[in-house]
């Protein structure tokens, strides 16, 4: 696929709808079992497969009924080397996996051409996003990710999109490997409670260095895995805010640590993130891409969908 030559409908003023819960909803509602928090396993089996079919029908299905643009996400977040090693997948078995997860997805989009929709082939961090150790140097992060987007490059995904991303350095290694590829790519934060990234670096500063080191690559940039009252305060009209383009939110309120130690799912209060994240929509238009990350599920996404919807 020419990657140069893709629209970028996420680009115009439309909203579009994203979601990258489902690990969370899978492990802690639906029962399943997601060594390493790694979804891609599920392309192995027929019953996988259905599941992951089932997400993309029902999302889509979503944005049909609420008149937005979704954005599919592939189930390759944790699907590079070191973290596919350590569940017992080798190279050669992830690359494959990489690519039949955009096989999946453009099926099911195919079969719906009636809904606007964005493929993005999802790529996370190498380490711990909530608690990042022995940080990459941009060579290096530029070295690790090229694997992986390098099985990426030969599907038919529209986007590169690095989530849960904890420092700049890894961010910039994503990016520079997928301007090397001619990959559009989307770079999307976390953040804590404070607004700051993990490494207790302020947001703007890291989406400022990255453009700096990039010559400004990324298509935007998006926060996520968060709660929107660990961010809204840092929103304040800089400059940099006009490169934030989405906002993919955590359903509870509690911090990256006090999550990695819960044994039931916080779940939050679905309209009440609804309306807080079409309320940021309001405020700041650029952002324009709106979803739910861990502990959100399909009623979080119609809430956001429904506020959203009535805010027109």
């Amino acid at each position: 696929m020419d990657f140069e030559s893709t629209a970028h409908p996420q680009m115009e003023q439309d909203v579009f709808l994203t979601y990258v819960g489902m690990e969370t909803d899978l492990i802690f509602s639906k029962g399943h079992d997601l060594p390493g928090f790694a979804s891609y396993p599920l392309l192995e089996t027929d019953a996988g497969r259905n599941t992951l079919r089932g997400y993309y029908q029902n999302f889509i299905d979503m944005g049909r009924q609420a008149g937005l643009g979704v954005i599919l996400e592939s189930a390759t977040w944790v699907a590079n080397r070191d973290r596919g090693a350590a569940i017992g997948y080798s190279p050669d078995a992830l690359r494959q996996l990489n690519q039949d997860a955009i096989v999946l997805m453009a099926d099911v989009a195919q079969a719906n051409p009636d809904v606007v929709k964005v493929l993005s082939a999802n790529v996370g961090p190498r380490a711990d996003a909530y608690a990042p150790h022995e940080l990459m140097s941009v060579d290096e992060a530029t070295a690790y990710h090229l694997e992986q987007l390098t099985a990426l490059s030969a599907t038919s995904a529209d986007v590169i999109s690095g989530y849960t991303l904890a420092y700049p350095e890894e961010a910039i290694g994503i990016t520079r490997a997928a301007k090397s590829l001619g990959l559009p790519v989307v770079v999307s934060f976390t953040v804590e409670t404070d607004g700051h990234l993990p490494t207790g670096l302020p947001l703007g500063d890291a989406i400022t260095q990255v453009d700096a080191q990039t010559d400004a690559y990324p298509l935007y940039y998006m926060i996520n895995c968060a709660h929107p009252d660990h961010f809204s305060q840092t929103l304040q009209g800089q400059s940099w805010e006009h490169r934030l383009r989405g906002i993919v939110a955590n359903a509870s309120r509690c911090s990256h640590a006090e999550l990695d130690e819960a044994e039931e799912l916080d779940d939050g209060n679905p309209q009440e993130l609804g309306r807080q994240l079409a309320g940021l929509h309001g405020r700041f238009p650029m952002i324009t891409v709106l979803g739910g990350c861990c502990g959100t599920d399909m009623r979080h996404l119609s809430a956001i969908a429904t506020a959203l919807k009535e805010q027109r």
